[in-house]
């Protein structure tokens, strides 16, 4: 697969992981992509940070026209009718009280323990720390969806060495390569992409990982 392929067969698979009236926050890059794969039964309210609640699809390229609203990475988006723009104290009070059903959002590494650094690269310029520390211990549920690798580099990790977005937070990670859930004893693969054996997946992560006796091929 190409990285445009990748990034779509992770989408699907994170997709998957959305019920029916479901309130949900996706994250910029793979994350983003959620919405465009959800079964034609599934119908979730989006929510974006920015103060967004039932965000629709991305606009029409070609529409120049000016007046279009923008999600909290700062692309052109929209709302679905009935959907509210609120200030972003009511925003993140959504995102704190526990509102927020399910989270999908990326990350730098994830670690057996379930945490999470997503934020910050020391020593490299980012636009800040948006909506992520909320989300990752508001939301009832916390999705990572990501490339399983960096330039060959493991991204899942005993323990991660980049600042902490936020500890024990993480349910499920999705990657090109595998489902892991993370459990008490560590990273449960259920899941693997039938183009790699376990041995595979093993060599490009840190972690330990257990392979479950009912260990199912991915399908997106």
């Amino acid at each position: 697969m190409n990285r445009e392929e990748t990034r779509a067969f992770i989408a699907k698979r994170a997709a998957r992981e959305l019920h029916n009236g479901d309130v949900v926050n996706l994250g910029i890059g793979v994350p983003s992509l959620v919405s465009a794969y959800l079964p034609d039964d599934v119908r979730v309210t989006l929510h974006a940070e920015d103060g967004i609640v039932d965000e629709g699809p991305w606009p029409d390229p070609s529409n120049t026209e000016p007046g279009y609203i923008i999600d909290a990475s700062g692309r052109p988006t929209s709302a679905l009718p009935g959907g509210s723009y609120i200030d972003s104290s009511l925003s993140f009070a959504l995102m704190r009280g526990g509102h927020i059903d399910c989270t999908v959002l990326g990350a730098l590494q994830v670690d057996a323990e379930g945490n999470i650094a997503n934020w910050i690269i020391p020593g490299k310029l980012v636009p800040g720390m948006g909506g992520a520390m909320d989300l990752v211990i508001g939301a009832k549920r916390v999705i990572v969806a990501m490339e399983h690798t960096v330039k060959g580099a493991p991204k899942i990790m005993k323990r991660c060495t980049l600042p902490l977005t936020a500890v024990g937070c993480v349910n499920l990670i999705i990657t090109n390569m595998c489902v892991l859930e993370v459990t008490p004893e560590g990273l449960l693969m259920t899941e693997i992409n039938p183009e790699y054996t376990v041995a595979e997946v093993q060599a490009a992560t840190e972690a330990e990982l257990i392979v479950s006796p009912n260990l199912k091929p991915m399908a997106s």
